[in-house]
């Protein structure tokens, strides 16, 4: 099971959202009420992590990161 984050949607224009977390199977739809108090939510979407790799291709410039030779890496 995943765990998810979701936030209430508030209906006053000066409320704030409380966040909170549930768990579902990656193929349940998301849900539209909280399972508890019926109070109108949704899901949020958060940034995920990509794979990092430790080899870094040289530019054309000669440098790792692509800067030209004497800017930020040297």
């Amino acid at each position: 099971m995943t765990t998810y984050v979701y936030e209430t949607i508030e209906v006053n224009s000066g409320g704030k959202p409380r966040y909170f977390e549930i768990k579902q199977n990656m193929n349940d739809k998301p849900l539209t009420k909280h399972p508890e108090t019926g109070e109108p939510i949704r899901r949020v979407v958060l940034g995920g992590f990509g794979t990092l790799s430790s080899k870094v291709a040289k530019s054309s410039s000669g440098s790792a990161c692509g800067c030209a030779p004497g800017s930020c890496c040297g």
